[in-house]
């Protein structure tokens, strides 16, 4: 007879032994120094901005539009593979304690998110409502567990209708009633908060009412979303080791492959040319390399110490090039480059060359960040440092790794 529930602890452990494989590469000592880094100093600006806290800060607009979102956000990850769509159907019956158990983890594997947004946000909200008792925002995180717990199960229900359209709606309409209640919990309105989690439950109701009227599980949609949520895991360890399982998305950016693959017909710049196509085209490189330079601009912007922007600055060049070094096996499956006349040297000059480009681009905006703010010293400074660490990052790190 068909156990679902030995089926799903079999499909779990080896979900962990694969999460495990490649986690153990993201968490390096690289990226563990950078987080101890990042944390260590938000912590101290956050408690030194609460100190000089406005009176008028939007503190329930700010808590109220984080937390609706975190709770919104509610996936639901059912492990089922392509293969179920075979041999599962049949058993539909008896999956109960399957779906059952993957809520369960898919409600476990989210509460990070949870306690890690109350606890950055508990001084914000001590430090805005001193006159309030401490056990006013516990109850308000223990109110976010129950709509986490309340909007993953409404998910479920809904991943029992085909139209996407149906599911956006539902999906629009609790991101707003979640956001409304947190923002009147915490601005002390609690009847407002109480007509809202009424039209909440409301919304939850007719869910369930909607998913008992369909025939039974969407079984290809089930697939679509855990193989998608795998790819995005899979992407973003792509960037400290080599995945195999990845699937490229390759995206067409005309314009932009028009200003990079102006490269002169010759035999040494091969690889200029495909590393400046792959970094726009393949994967997430572009859109990982835009979003350092954004996050990194606006460290150096509001960290109020020269210094600490220059540090800010230079561990974002880092990052940059450390992600970045996967583009030398981006092609590693396509046998049709080892056939090249080119010689190996010349491949790892082009990959060096383009990172050395990329990371400069990116040091000279930082220095832009400087110069708005008229910041002329440090403008200076990140321009020479960044500039130097970039050539000896290159060639020392990088140019041996991938000698390897």
């Amino acid at each position: 007879m068909f156990d679902s529930h030995a089926f799903f602890k079999q499909r779990f452990a080896a979900h962990l032994k694969e999460l495990s494989r490649y986690l153990r590469y993201i968490f390096n000592g690289h990226i563990a120094v950078a987080m101890l880094f990042f944390v260590s100093a938000g912590a101290y600006y956050y408690q030194q901005w609460l100190a000089e806290l406005p009176e008028h800060f939007p503190t329930a607009l700010i808590i109220g539009v984080t937390f609706g979102l975190l709770v919104s956000y509610s996936p639901v990850r059912t492990l089922v593979k392509e293969p179920d769509l075979v041999f599962l159907i049949a058993a539909e019956h008896r999956m109960g304690p399957y779906f059952r158990d993957a809520l369960i983890y898919s409600f476990v594997i989210q509460l990070y998110l949870i306690l890690l947004a109350g606890a950055v946000f508990g001084p914000l909200y001590s430090a805005s409502f001193p006159d309030r008792p401490g056990n006013a925002y516990l109850l308000t995180v223990f109110v976010m567990l129950i709509f986490k717990a309340g909007n993953l199960i409404a998910n479920w229900w809904i991943l029992k209708i085909r139209e996407p359209g149906v599911r956006q709606i539902d999906q629009t309409v609790r991101i707003f009633l979640n956001t409304a209640v947190f923002y009147f919990l915490i601005q002390g309105e609690m009847l407002w908060a109480g007509i809202t989690t009424l039209l909440f439950a409301l919304v939850f109701l007719y869910d369930l009412n909607v998913s008992r009227k369909q025939p039974g599980v969407v079984w290809d949609l089930l697939v679509e979303k855990d193989r998608n949520r795998m790819q995005a895991f899979y992407r973003m360890a792509n960037m400290f080791t080599d995945v195999p399982h990845l699937k490229n998305r390759i995206k067409s950016r005309y314009w932009l492959v028009s200003l990079v693959s102006r490269v002169p017909l010759a035999k040494s710049r091969t690889f200029d040319y495909l590393y400046r196509i792959s970094f726009v085209r393949s994967g997430d490189y572009l859109g990982m390399y835009v979003r350092l330079i954004v996050l990194g601009g606006l460290f150096i912007y509001f960290v109020p110490n020269v210094w600490m922007k220059l540090l800010f600055a230079l561990l974002f060049l880092y990052m940059s090039s450390f992600q970045m070094m996967t583009l030398y096996h981006q092609h590693r499956t396509v046998m049709w480059l080892d056939l090249y006349p080119v010689n190996i040297g010349v491949r790892r000059r082009s990959l060096l060359k383009l990172l050395f480009q990329l990371t400069l681009i990116q040091t000279i905006l930082f220095a832009l960040v400087f110069l708005f703010m008229q910041e002329w010293s440090g403008m200076v400074l990140v321009l020479t440092g960044g500039t130097v660490f970039n050539y000896l990052f290159m060639q020392g790190y990088v140019k041996k790794k991938i000698a390897v």
